[in-house]
């Protein structure tokens, strides 16, 4: 939201009321929500980013005529084999580079027949790991995603030729761009790069690791999917370069709703659980660097008909998000390469922006960077409803990290879909918003380092 300068908002009152006394604007209340600082070494990072990289990786993956979940093993040209020993080699280099911080493996189990599948699998995932520096940070853990699988019009053919350009060839390749650049630094908490596989058959290799980390109590704060971010032109034809669709669920769709979810409804909080709140964050981060793109945040857990790996990791409880283009062309998608009546069908690299996917990757990067440089999002937040007043008083956990500088207040109108206003609190673990109503207005409270790397922000449940 850009804020009228109150000497203009003054002038444009007097102006059309004929009186000052005549204009209802809060002038001792009203707080700026002013952006947050840029991080020069976050504007380094997204320097770094090639197009060209990701041009050779995608065309590389592309190359190996199909990467079907059960496809070809043993080849080294062909098959789901062959690509994913190529993209743990390629890792391999970045962490050499990086002085062997980036720690690189296979995640691998035997996927029992299902009925996308009708033999049992080896399911590989590559997962880059750049632990955190920071000894109070280094156990919040944040993923990044693609699935380097792919697929043609029959979801059961392992041998036709499926390039998987776009899907999602994209993605991976972005994965790989930001271990390449964001090895060579440093963040507090940790960082994980993966490339995961049978996503197309039903998100098992995401589903591996999410259970696995459910399982070892993984403190994984935020999850970022990027599956089909190649394309920035519709099937009319028109670009979209200046977009990026973001979607994040509200209220998880389960038979049963949970205590700590209707507590969220009966306080008008759907739209302020964590999978949004870690999307609202992004969208405000990644504007901040990229003033020339919007990220649009979609209220829904995914497309319809469609699904990515950030869904195996919501079915744990963790926040998930999932970045795609703004307007799909479905003649490249899922589809045998063929030409038929004049058009060309088919996940070939021809159709995929460059340039495009660079920009998705950089707000991937300024994202992530924000996110494991600032502290921890504020623990067992609070809102005081012991008494009838139109002030809010908020409470919270005290964070332990030594780069907190503080903490801020944020509020908007509860038809808004982002922040509006905000109120840097200092080192404090309570304070209160006089004159704005906890009746008017949706609260949160995150987390400010030291170099101004802001965290999602916490909603405040009601306490007496």
């Amino acid at each position: 939201m850009r804020i009228i300068p109150r000497g203009f908002f003054i002038i444009l009152c007097t102006l059309v009321f004929g009186a000052l006394n005549s204009c209802t604007l809060e002038t001792e209340n009203q707080q700026n929500y002013n952006p947050q600082q840029l991080d020069p070494v976050i504007e380094q990072i997204l320097s770094e980013i090639s197009a060209k990289h990701i041009n050779d990786n995608i065309n590389r993956l592309a190359s190996f005529h199909t990467r079907h979940t059960l496809s070809e093993t043993e080849s080294n040209e062909v098959g789901i084999g062959a690509a994913r020993r190529w993209i743990k080699a390629e890792m391999e280099k970045y962490s050499q580079k990086s002085g062997g911080r980036l720690q690189v493996e296979f995640d691998s189990y035997i996927q029992e027949p299902t009925g996308a599948l009708p033999e049992e699998v080896e399911i590989v995932n590559i997962v880059a790991t750049l632990p955190g520096t920071q000894p109070e940070s280094k156990e919040r853990v944040y993923v990044v995603s693609g699935h380097y699988d792919s697929r043609a019009t029959d979801l059961m053919d392992a041998e036709i030729y499926a390039p998987g350009a776009n899907d999602d060839a994209s993605g991976t390749a972005s994965v790989m761009e930001l271990a390449r650049v964001m090895s060579h630094y440093e963040f507090d908490a940790t960082l994980v790069f993966m490339a995961v596989a049978g996503e197309e058959q039903g998100l098992f290799g995401a589903q591996h690791f999410a259970q696995s980390a459910r399982a070892n109590n993984i403190n994984i704060a935020g999850m970022i999917t990027n599956d089909i971010i190649g394309s920035s032109t519709a099937e009319d034809g028109s670009v979209h370069d200046k977009t990026i669709r973001l979607f994040a669920e509200g209220i998880p769709p389960e038979r049963e709703v949970s205590d700590e979810a209707m507590a969220y409804l009966r306080t008008g909080g759907e739209n302020d659980m964590p999978p949004r709140q870690l999307a609202r964050n992004i969208k405000e981060v990644a504007e901040n660097y990229l003033p020339d793109l919007d990220i649009n945040i979609i209220y829904r857990r995914d497309r319809y008909l469609r699904g990515g790996d950030h869904i195996a990791f919501l079915e744990e409880g963790y926040p998930a998000v999932r970045f795609s283009e703004p307007n799909e062309n479905f003649r490249h998608q899922h589809q045998d390469v063929r030409e038929e009546d004049g058009v060309q069908y088919g996940d070939l690299p021809e159709y995929v922006d460059y340039d495009y996917v660079a920009q998705a990757t950089k707000v991937n990067a300024s994202a992530l960077a924000n996110l494991a440089k600032a502290p921890a999002t504020p623990g067992q937040p609070g809102m005081n409803t012991s008494s009838l007043d139109n002030s809010t008083t908020l409470r919270w956990q005290p964070n332990t990290e030594p780069t907190l500088d503080g903490y801020e207040i944020v509020w908007r109108e509860t038809s808004s879909p982002v922040w509006q206003h905000s109120k840097f609190v200092g080192d404090t673990n309570s304070y209160t918003i006089e004159g704005y109503s906890k009746d008017n207005y949706l609260f949160g409270i995150r987390s400010v380092g030291k170099g101004g790397h802001i965290s999602p922000a916490a909603y405040p449940l009601p306490y007496r």
